[in-house]
């Protein structure tokens, strides 16, 4: 019994960094975003990924502080964004500007480096 209650203890907050997490990028908002000039931040992600959850919640804060930037999420089991972007791995953050990749990382999960990524581009 012990070790159900262990188990459950663990999985319930996995499963509630995964439903938390959406594909929000598409080409037109990429396009769209690149057209009015805007800063763009994307970030992969999977199910179960902590470290995806723990770098989405930042990027929600974020949102909140930043303005002209525009957030997009996908899921890294998505071969078409993924290659699209050539990203391999969950929890890489990439920053465009000027229709250009400007910053690239993975697993970054400091809001003070990412918010300097951020403003650096800014």
């Amino acid at each position: 019994m012990k070790k159900l209650l262990i188990f459950i203890f663990i999985l319930v907050p996995f499963n509630s960094f995964a439903l938390e997490k959406q594909t929000t990028f598409s080409h037109d908002l990429f396009k769209k975003a690149q057209s009015d000039g805007k800063v763009i931040i994307v970030s992969s992600w999977i199910k179960y990924c902590y470290s995806c959850a723990s770098q989405m919640k930042v990027l929600n804060k974020a949102k909140k502080e930043f303005s002209n930037v525009e957030y997009l999420t996908f899921d890294v089991t998505n071969k078409e964004i993924s290659n699209f972007f050539d990203v391999q791995y969950q929890s890489t953050l990439l920053i465009f500007k000027n229709n250009k990749e400007v910053y690239r990382s993975i697993g970054e999960t400091s809001k003070e480096e990412i918010y300097e990524a951020i403003n650096s581009v800014i």
